[in-house]
């Protein structure tokens, strides 16, 4: 079962809104009662740090969780940092979740470079480790281009044969060719489903209403949930 809202208005009443909104969202996409297994990736690279300081990846991290409180049962989603390298998964949940993402983020230390290949591989490995019963649902935030495009695209086709779908949030000013081009890497030549979605956030994503955001967010989910049970990558 999902997070209730008598749960969340108990533990982390400042959430209720961002949850309701999560909700609702949920129900225009058709996706009530769906489940997954929420996940969020940050981008630790130096050009990011004023999203760090101004509080940007710490609401994101609050809009990924209540999201997370109404698609997972346990009100925990699991963080993956990112620069140079991946860093060790950590958990933000309902009871530890206010200016969670700054003390993490602080603690890392060094802002590396755009390891797209090294954290999506973190992902899949937690994943597939945890066995969950649900599909993942990743929120891939980043603000520019990978080291290697060939890795991060090698990674990701192969991992359309599993029951996770990558939603890409652009961060910034960059073009974003790259990840405009994950997301339409052609089907059944390159992956078995089209296992990803991509949004531009813009240099100012503190903007976007949360309704707004989780429409985005939700765009793809619905499609790939239809075609991955279809081809037996994710059951019924």
């Amino acid at each position: 079962m999902p997070v209730s809202l008598d749960e969340v208005q108990s533990v982390a009443p400042d959430l209720v809104d961002l949850f309701t909104s999560a909700r609702v969202s949920l129900e225009k996409s058709g996706l009530s009662g769906e489940r997954a297994a929420v996940y969020l990736v940050l981008d630790r690279s130096g050009s990011m740090r004023r999203y760090y300081k101004d509080g940007t990846v710490q609401h994101l991290g609050e809009q990924v969780l209540a999201l997370s409180a109404n698609l997972d049962d346990d009100g925990i989603v699991p963080v993956v940092f990112f620069d140079l390298v991946a860093h060790p998964a950590v958990e933000m949940g309902l009871n530890d979740y206010q200016g969670r993402i700054g003390v993490e983020h602080d603690r890392l230390g060094f802002m590396g470079t755009t390891n797209y290949a090294a954290a999506m591989q973190a992902v899949i490995d937690h994943y597939l480790a945890s066995a969950p019963a649900a599909p993942a649902f990743v929120v891939f935030q980043t603000d520019g281009s990978p080291d290697s495009r060939r890795a991060a695209e090698k990674i990701l086709c192969g991992a359309s044969t599993l029951p996770i779908f990558w939603q890409f949030v652009g961060f910034g000013t960059d073009e974003f060719k790259f990840l405009r081009k994950l997301d339409e890497l052609p089907v059944p030549k390159k992956r078995a489903v089209d296992n990803a979605g991509f949004f531009e956030a813009g240099p100012e994503p503190l903007s976007i209403a949360d309704g707004d955001l989780y429409r985005k967010l939700m765009a793809e989910f619905p499609a790939w949930l239809g075609a991955a049970r279809a081809a037996g990558i994710v059951t019924p």
